[in-house]
């Protein structure tokens, strides 16, 4: 039998929200505080993957002072058969301080999947999770969480569902449907599925963390009353044991970690059916550091294939209802998943910058970033990557727990405050950057590390060298939340050490601050190239290339 490996999308790509359209499978899923906003991503076999577009590409959303983890949320997918239009809804979080969570939800429409895509319209603030669903009748339905800020009510909410014009945004009156179908509360992303009589309602359930689930229910009318699924359980998670946490806040769950899994925390899923009338599940999902409860890669996404039993309830292929690392793959895959797609091996000669790169807070500029396909890629230095609003970053998603990556760069620093180099990236507040920089005593250029952890900055100048040419070749090879940093000189043949290996086992999940009351944050590690110049933003770093090589 044929099968799927999973991750099927490795590195951050969390809440996926799967459809198909003739041949044409598509998935959108969550970027945060990252631009452009909204990755697209297209296969023909549910296997093999490659992102293709983003939703948001210009200066549709501003994110700049975005704290982690807030940002563009849980992105849905949809496919109206009457119009032939692509839409696209998704949640701008803004504040996630005092637990009050405010966001502003919207909608948009392409006739292609990459655009041109029109302007977001304005749905709700009532929560986040936004879905759509084209009914048969040519009536389209939001859902969402209607998020709650009551002492002394079930958080975080009721599930929610209106009639929506799509052509004004004009949203209908809000019914409350449920707030949940299992005990593990903390249900959201509601979506809305017609499959026979029923309407069915999908939910992810038990917190982003070690307790996330996909559970359901189902309704002959799309306003409800719904009923549980019978097994009052979910019908995908990492954890299968029995979990009581209604009204908690979405917390990480360490105790429903599964020893006996590689996968953790499956949930948040969507559904979509083959050609040939098979069923499947996109989940996101998280592999763990050996031995640790960390997770630098954040959220990834899987798929599971499922089927409906002769009750008319979902349930995974294998009976259980346990996300496995492996499952069936449909009829028309031909047996080839290709495990490198993701690494990255980029000359900078192509007539455009790579569609994979993505910057932080800010959309990549030519204010800042000089491309012109010449085997050189130019960044300018601007603020500190402490900076949530003008850091020059240019990175990419990292994809492995063990991995490579490499760049040659030459740099002339004038000042102690410009530098450029290689790194490894969570958000302002961590990361780790090899950089060339003057020396302390402004006496030629020198290479040594900076990092900074949970916002504290740490320089480690005592592993300095010196650079009299201000280029080198730098790789950090990371391995399980370890990185080590070699350099190659112009006129050395190997490869040279600088310093020892580092932990930055934090630039994950679980080990980032946050916001206050949150458990970390839920996006992912990226790895990237930038500079700094919080002198007069006018020195240029140049780069001779970038690979990513996963090991």
């Amino acid at each position: 039998m044929k099968t799927i490996q999973n991750p099927i999308i490795p590195g951050m790509a969390p809440d996926p929200s799967i459809i198909r359209v003739g041949d044409d499978y598509y998935i959108a899923t969550s970027t945060f505080h990252w631009k452009p906003a909204v990755q697209i991503f297209h296969s023909r076999d549910l296997a093999n993957w490659e992102l293709v577009s983003y939703g948001l590409s210009k200066d549709e959303v501003d994110l700049r002072g975005t704290n982690t983890p807030a940002g563009i949320w849980a992105p849905h997918l949809s496919y109206d058969e009457k119009t032939k239009r692509f839409w696209l809804v998704y949640s701008h979080m803004q504040n996630m301080a005092g637990r009050e969570f405010n966001a502003e939800s919207y909608a948009m429409w392409a006739d292609e999947i990459t655009g041109p895509w029109s302007k977001p319209v304005y749905l709700t603030s009532i929560g986040f999770d936004p879905a759509l669903f084209h009914d048969q009748d040519g009536r389209h339905y939001l859902s969402i969480l209607e998020w709650e800020t009551r002492q002394g009510y079930q958080a975080p909410g009721h599930i929610v569902i209106a009639e929506v014009d799509l052509t004004t945004g004009q949203v209908g009156e809000w019914h409350r449907v449920t707030t949940g179908f299992t005990t593990r509360g903390c249900v959201e992303a509601p979506q809305l599925y017609r499959h026979g009589d029923y309407y069915y309602l999908l939910l992810a359930s038990g917190g982003t963390g070690y307790g996330h689930g996909i559970e359901i229910g189902r309704s002959k009318q799309v306003f409800g009353p719904y009923e549980p699924d019978p097994s009052g359980e979910p019908i995908l998670t990492s954890q299968p044991a029995h979990l009581f946490s209604l009204g908690d806040p979405d917390a990480g769950h360490f105790e429903m970690y599964n020893p006996h899994s590689e996968m953790q925390k499956a949930g948040h899923g969507s559904l979509v059916e083959t050609k040939d009338g098979e069923w499947y599940l996109a989940h996101l999902m998280a592999r763990p550091l050996h031995g640790k409860l960390l997770n630098p890669l954040g959220r990834e996404t899987s798929i599971q294939r499922v089927d409906w039993n002769d009750e008319g309830w979902l349930r995974l292929h294998d009976g259980s209802n346990v996300a496995k690392m492996t499952t069936p793959a449909p009829a028309a895959f031909n047996g080839s998943q290709k495990s490198a797609a993701f690494d990255i091996v980029d000359d900078f000669t192509s007539p455009t910058l790579n569609i994979r790169y993505m910057t932080p807070y800010q959309e990549p500029a030519s204010s800042w970033i000089d491309y012109q396909g010449n085997g050189k890629l130019k960044i300018k230095g601007r603020n500190s990557f402490f900076s949530q609003y003008a850091p020059s970053i240019l990175a990419t998603r990292a994809t492995s727990l063990n991995y490579e990556v490499e760049t040659e760069l030459e740099f002339h620093p004038d000042h102690y405050s410009e530098t450029a180099g290689l790194g490894l990236y969570y958000d302002a507040n961590n990361w780790f950057y090899v950089r060339l920089c003057l020396a302390n005593d402004e006496q030629g250029i020198g290479l040594c590390g900076l990092h900074a952890k949970l916002g504290q900055k740490i320089d480690d100048r005592d592993n300095e060298v010196v650079v009299p040419g201000g280029k080198v070749k730098v790789r950090l090879s990371y391995r399980q939340g370890m990185v080590e940093v070699d350099y190659q000189l112009p006129e050395q043949e190997g490869w040279q050490p600088l310093g020892g290996p580092v932990n930055v086992d934090y630039l994950s999940d679980e080990g980032v601050n946050g916001e206050p009351g949150e458990i970390g944050g839920f996006t992912g590690l990226f790895n990237f190239m930038g500079a700094v110049d919080a002198h007069q933003h006018d020195s240029v770093a140049t780069f001779n290339y970038y690979r990513v090589t996963s090991r």
